[in-house]
């Protein structure tokens, strides 16, 4: 009998914390989250293959992380080495639901972890990953490791409470625009960075240092995307009533890796591909995106849906 090859599959890198979160009252309530979590999570239950590079403890906090992204097909990648405590965010909600984060942790990558045979189709990164040593360093290795074998996405997904100042996280951030082939960015990540500087202009110069897309959100506005090709794409939102927007982006940004998955754009093999993606390409995937992030910012916390439920709604 011929030998099966292994089905293509994800690689996520980065931080799975515990959120707190504490609404206007109401009691505190405990959900796992953390960017790079969220986004395997909204790769898993979209049906991908997918595995999570991660920093967990052997603690009742890191239990619970780990049963939630098994709960949604996510292979968790801890390695051979861990922390003493899992990281945890307070997420504070405004009356509108919109989250400010404060944080307890520590970030590094283990040295050695076993995450299966052949190479990802896609490496993901973002968040506080790539920003808190000693891990952010070698997360920017990781991805420069991989560039030959794997597309590259990456999501700033900044949190300015514990990344310092724009002036010292934008080398950071432009380092890993330089690696990737698809950076999507919310429009408030770019306001923290470049005051007064319109998105689209940003989004711009960042595709001149080396992605073929790079997608920016605008909240409820709904997102643009630039191209490689010279295309300049705009989708609305669909109109939605707000639980919160904790993991909205995250969960466009699953989609958005999904959306091109799909279309065949990812993969060493094609990277000519992707940097050539028509208009019609882009605008389908990304009404797609917009469609999962308002299911998400339906619902309470970081809850992205599932392929059922997109084919549903």
């Amino acid at each position: 009998m011929p030998e099966q090859s292994a089905p293509a599959r994800a690689l996520v890198v980065g931080e799975a914390l515990v959120d707190v979160v504490l609404r206007p009252g109401a009691e505190p309530a405990e959900h796992p989250g953390g960017s790079p979590a969220n986004v395997a999570i909204g790769l898993g239950r979209l049906g991908r293959e997918v595995g999570l590079l991660t920093w967990l403890a052997g603690d009742a906090y890191g239990d619970l992380v780990r049963e939630h992204l098994a709960g949604s097909g996510v292979a968790v990648l801890t390695g051979d080495s861990a922390p003493d405590r899992t990281p945890v965010a307070r997420a504070h909600l405004d009356g509108d639901g919109v989250a400010t984060y404060e944080f307890d942790l520590t970030w590094d990558l283990p040295a050695r972890w076993d995450e299966g045979d052949g190479d990802p189709v896609v490496v993901h990164t973002g968040s506080i990953a790539t920003v808190i040593e000693p891990g952010g360093d070698a997360v920017a290795r990781l991805l420069a490791d991989r560039r030959g074998a794997s597309t590259l996405t990456y999501d700033p997904n900044l949190r300015p409470a514990l990344m310092g100042s724009p002036e010292r996280t934008l080398p950071v951030v432009e380092r890993l625009v330089a690696l990737a082939d698809v950076v999507k960015v919310s429009d408030e990540d770019l306001a923290w960075l470049h005051p007064g500087v319109p998105p689209v202009e940003i989004a711009r110069d960042w595709l001149g240092r080396g992605p073929a897309l790079v997608v920016v959100t605008l909240g409820g506005e709904g997102a643009l995307a630039v191209t490689a090709a010279g295309d300049e794409v705009a989708v609305t939102a669909p109109p939605v009533q707000v639980a919160d927007t904790v993991g909205a982006g995250d969960s466009f940004m699953a989609a958005l890796i999904d959306g091109l998955w799909s279309a065949d754009l990812l993969g060493a093999d094609a990277r000519e591909r992707l940097r050539a993606i028509d208009r019609p390409t882009v605008e389908r995937v990304l009404v797609r995106c917009a469609q999962v992030a308002a299911i998400t910012v339906s619902r309470a916390g970081a809850n992205p849906p599932t392929r059922a439920e997109l084919g549903e709604a």
